[in-house]
C-alpha cells in the first residue's frame, strides 16, 4: 500500500505520520508539507490512500483530493480538519473518511478498517488482456473501443512483448511489415500513439504505458493477462492454453510457437 500524508503544519504532519507508520508499518509512506509537491509525487507514483489536511495555502486539500481522484479513481481520501464545515464537500468527492484534528490513533485505525476501496478490492486489476484465441483488451469488464484498429494492435504487440520497450521501428515493422512508405507509416504511427494516449487518459489509466524516447512498453504489473498467468502458474492457472494465441496477428507466431513448446513440456510432465 502506498500512503500519502499532506499537511502544511509540521507538528500535525508529524503526528499523523507517526500514527500511520505504526498502524501500517509495511506501507510505502510519503509525507509533504506542500500540496503541490504531494501532487507532483502522485503523478509519478500511484497512491492507494491519502490523508490530507483540508486547509492548506498552495492548493486546498479538497482540490488536491480532486486531482488525486482524477489520477486514481479508486484512491482512498481521508480528510483532516479542525472543523466539520467541509465534511459535505468531502462526501461529494466520495471520500473514504473525515477526521477532526488532532486525529487519534483509534480513529485512524477505524478509517483503515473501513476504507472505501479495501486493499483486496484495489488489488484486482482494472485491465484484462485476452491473448488466447483472438486478442481483446478489456477495462472494467468492457472491451475498449479505439479510434483506429491499429491502436488496438499496438496494445496487443506491447502485451506480446511482456513489458519490454518496443521501438517505433519495431512497431512499424510488426504492423506493416514491408508495406508502403516508411515516412508515411511513421506519421501514421504518431496518430496511433496519440489515439492510444487519448483513450487511456479518458479511461484514467495513466501510467499503463511506459514511455521512453522513441519506444513504448506496457506496465505488466497493472494488467491481468491470461498468457502471463498461464506461463507463471502453469497447471495452477485459471486460464488454459488450447493452441490459439492472438489469432488475428501474424507477428504473434513466434510467441505462439513458444507457448506450444511450454504446453508440450507440461504434457510430458504429467
Amino acid at each position: 500500500m502506498t500512503i500519502l500524508v499532506v499537511d502544511d503544519k509540521k507538528e500535525a504532519l508529524k503526528r499523523i505520520e507517526g500514527i500511520v507508520a505504526e498502524l501500517r508499518p509495511d506501507a510505502e509512506l510519503f509525507t509533504f508539507t506542500s500540496s503541490l509537491d504531494a501532487l507532483a509525487k502522485a503523478r509519478e507514483t500511484e497512491v492507494d490512500t491519502a490523508f490530507i489536511s483540508v486547509k492548506m495555502q498552495e492548493l486546498s486539500g479538497l482540490d488536491l483530493g480532486q486531482y488525486l481522484k482524477d489520477l486514481y479513481p479508486a484512491v482512498n481520501l481521508i480528510f483532516l480538519s479542525d472543523e466539520k464545515e467541509h465534511a459535505y464537500d468531502a462526501i461529494a468527492l466520495r471520500a473514504s473518511g473525515y477526521l477532526l484534528k488532532p486525529a487519534e490513533k483509534k480513529a485512524v485505525q477505524t478509517e483503515f478498517a473501513q476504507l472505501r476501496y479495501p486493499e483486496d478490492v484495489k488489488n484486482r486489476k482494472r485491465v484484462f488482456a485476452q491473448t488466447f484465441g483472438n486478442f481483446e483488451f478489456f477495462v472494467d469488464g468492457k472491451p475498449v473501443a479505439f479510434k483506429y484498429t491499429r491502436t488496438k494492435e499496438i496494445i496487443a504487440l506491447l502485451v506480446n512483448n511482456r513489458g519490454a520497450q518496443t521501438t517505433n521501428g519495431e512497431i512499424i515493422a510488426s504492423l506493416w511489415e514491408d508495406d508502403g512508405d516508411p515516412e508515411k507509416k511513421a506519421s501514421y504511427l504518431s496518430n496511433l500513439r496519440q489515439d492510444l494516449q487519448n483513450t487511456l487518459t479518458k479511461l484514467k489509466l495513466n501510467g499503463l504505458i511506459l514511455k521512453q524516447r522513441g519506444s513504448l512498453a506496457i506496465d505488466t504489473k497493472k494488467i491481468e493477462c491470461d498468457m502471463y498467468d498461464w506461463i507463471d502458474k502453469k497447471q495452477e492457472s485459471r486460464y488454459h492454453y488450447l493452441g490459439d494465441y492472438m489469432n488475428q496477428y501474424s507477428w504473434a507466431e513466434y510467441v505462439h510457437a513458444e507457448l506450444d513448446e511450454i504446453s508440450y513440456a507440461m504434457e510430458d510432465e504429467e
